[in-house]
């Protein structure tokens, strides 16, 4: 097959299933899952196969729009070594979750539009990965946008997940405002949307730092949005409103995961621009801590994961702006992945054996029912925790040492943030699987089926060997700093350590939290912030602006001159007799007194 074939394959295969899905998924819902499937795999055949063909940069255009002789739109792909890994990820990881998705949808409603909402949500990350351009990645974007929110509110008649689809989707709203604004500054310095064209004119833009600061920290914003970076990242952990297979998606090679990719693709224009990178470093690095600190104090299953994922997001965006390639963040992209995408499956295996229970004091003593589903959490939390040896540890460690040589405030804290990892995944590992079960459904608690199983497992081996040196090289090309300081490891060593064993110690046995930290378990209160503002400010000027268009525009401007308008001419209806001497009586006394008017002066 031809290397020029085969992204079109890749892109239109997800998209062609999801069309036949809303056409004729109603008439077998065996057939909406086939056609799913057959897509996912189709596009992880080739991304495989296209991973292996010569690492040239190769492009493939199709003019789409033109707007005169100089702007034109394309339909273009870019086929180089960073896109074909995302690629390999964003396909491994889908046909993995959609073979889970046949068991844990077995019995759940709208399992055609499930599987058809999956398929274009895979379209729509592909076309990101894809892309060459500005336009044809912000048009996928919101196509992403598009999917999850059809996919966080699956469950649209129960409030909670309805509300959870239009928070996701207005607040990427308000970060893809500033990224389209970023794109525009770009487009008016350069006149070219294309990322190579660009990357080629910046040594022309460093005579305007301040000009190419504010479009860099403006196209970030897409990322602070995307990719739930502070103080956007209140609609993560609601959107796990939706299936866990959404949950699992979402998090691990999709949405939250194309902020990071973004970045990394214009990596080469953020190299030239150190004040950019300072603020995308900061944001990444509060977000990372702060995350940890707000997942300490959760106690559902799921949003528990969603804050670690914020967290982890927050490492990534912190190795964009810290390390000297791009490939330092996206190695971890790619090994949290896998590990993540592995917890939130054994998340759902536990939410499935628990009829949907998510509080995870409502569980405990489900390692003897679950035993393959704790396997698999186990190693997924220990690559998550950066437990030496596993994925996690290479690819986490590596970007906290370019933080501690880069920017040190910044590289100790997320170092600490290592240790608050450790904790809160054994935390909730503990309390799930020992002690005593808490409720009749974990009594009688049964493992599930094969077809969620496998891919667990599957994953479960990536978690532990996707970091390994002698796999790392065939995908990334990485540089270690120098002069790293040598109590570094010493203290991540003793953060793990001290993490699992401060959580073994408070949780292993335990009928309830011990700790109970109100700033953490209300997330800083960002959240109530948000809701005050929302209904108090916004609702607030909502209601003066209502009061004052009905009694002061309407009444003044509106109702007055009309009711005045109206009067004279009920008081003048009165003059319209319809007699004509009555008429020529009024003529004649209306010349009288002008006469006398006149006469008088």
């Amino acid at each position: 097959m031809s290397t020029q074939i085969a992204p079109w394959i890749i892109l239109f295969t997800p998209l062609a299933a999801a069309a036949l899905i809303l056409l004729l998924g109603r008439f077998s819902k065996s057939l909406s899952a086939a056609l799913a499937l057959a897509s996912a795999f189709t596009g992880c055949a080739l991304s495989w196969w296209l991973f292996k063909q010569p690492d040239a940069a190769q492009q493939f255009s199709l003019n789409w729009l033109s707007f005169g002789p100089d702007f034109t739109v394309s339909i273009s792909f870019t086929i180089d070594k960073l896109s074909k890994v995302m690629l390999l990820v964003v396909t491994s990881i889908s046909a993995l979750v959609f073979t889970y998705s046949l068991g844990y949808m077995r019995e759940e409603e709208g399992y055609s539009r499930f599987f058809g909402g999956l398929s274009l949500f895979l379209f729509s990350m592909l076309g990101i990965v894809l892309a060459s351009n500005f336009v044809m990645m912000f048009m996928f974007w919101e196509l992403v946008g598009v999917s999850s929110y059809i996919l966080i509110g699956h469950y649209y008649s129960k409030d909670s997940a309805a509300d959870a689809g239009k928070q996701a989707f207005i607040v990427n709203r308000i970060g893809d405002f500033g990224f389209m604004l970023g794109i525009l500054l770009f487009w008016f310095a350069t006149g070219t949307i294309v990322f190579q064209e660009i990357v080629e004119q910046v040594p022309n833009l460093t005579i305007a730092p301040i000009f190419l600061t504010v479009a860099c920290v403006l196209v970030f914003m897409g990322t602070v949005g995307k990719s739930a970076q502070m103080p956007l990242h209140v609609w993560l952990p609601n959107s796990m409103e939706g299936p866990t297979p959404v949950s699992s998606l979402l998090h691990a090679a999709t949405m939250v995961a194309a902020g990071v990719y973004m970045l990394a693709r214009i990596f080469p224009i953020l190299e030239v621009v150190p004040d950019a990178r300072e603020i995308i470093a900061w944001v990444g690095g509060i977000t990372c801590f702060a995350a940890a600190l707000m997942a300490t104090q959760q106690s559902d299953i799921k949003r528990i994961l969603a804050y670690s994922t914020i967290s982890q997001l927050g490492y990534m965006v912190l190795g964009i702006a810290v390390a000297p390639t791009s490939d330092v963040a996206m190695f971890h992209l790619f090994t949290h992945a896998c590990f993540k995408c592995l917890l939130f499956l054994a998340a759902g295996s536990v939410m499935i054996a628990m009829h949907h229970e998510v509080e995870m004091w409502h569980m405990g003593g489900l390692r003897k029912k679950l035993p393959f589903t704790m396997l698999c959490f186990f190693l997924g939390m220990l690559a998550l925790s950066g437990c030496p040896f596993t994925s996690g540890y290479y690819s986490k460690d590596l970007i906290i040492e370019w933080a501690v040589v880069k920017i040190p405030f910044l590289g100790w804290m997320v170092a600490g943030a290592a240790g608050l990892t450790a904790f809160y995944i054994f935390r909730e590992f503990f309390v799930i699987f020992f002690g005593k079960a808490r409720s009749e459904h974990a009594e009688h608690a049964k493992e599930q089926p094969f077809v969620m199983i496998v891919p667990m497992l599957i994953l479960g081996v990536f978690a532990i060997t996707a970091g390994w040196p002698s796999i790392q090289k065939n995908f990334f090309t990485l540089e270690y700093p120098e002069h790293v300081p040598h109590s570094l490891h010493t203290f991540l060593t003793a953060m793990f350590f001290g993490g699992v064993g401060l959580a073994a110690l408070l949780y292993f046995k335990a009928a309830k939290d011990p700790i109970s930290i109100p700033l953490f378990a209300n997330r800083f209160y960002i959240d109530d912030f948000y809701y005050w503002m929302v209904n108090k400010i916004q609702g607030g000027g909502a209601a003066i602006l209502s009061w004052a268009d009905r009694w002061v525009v309407d009444m003044l401007v509106v109702q007055v001159p009309s009711k005045l308008t109206w009067a004279g001419g009920f008081a003048l209806r009165f003059l319209q007799f319809g007699n004509i001497q009555a008429y020529a009586f009024m003529f004649g006394a209306g010349v009288v007194g002008l006469l006398y008017i006149l006469l008088s002066k």
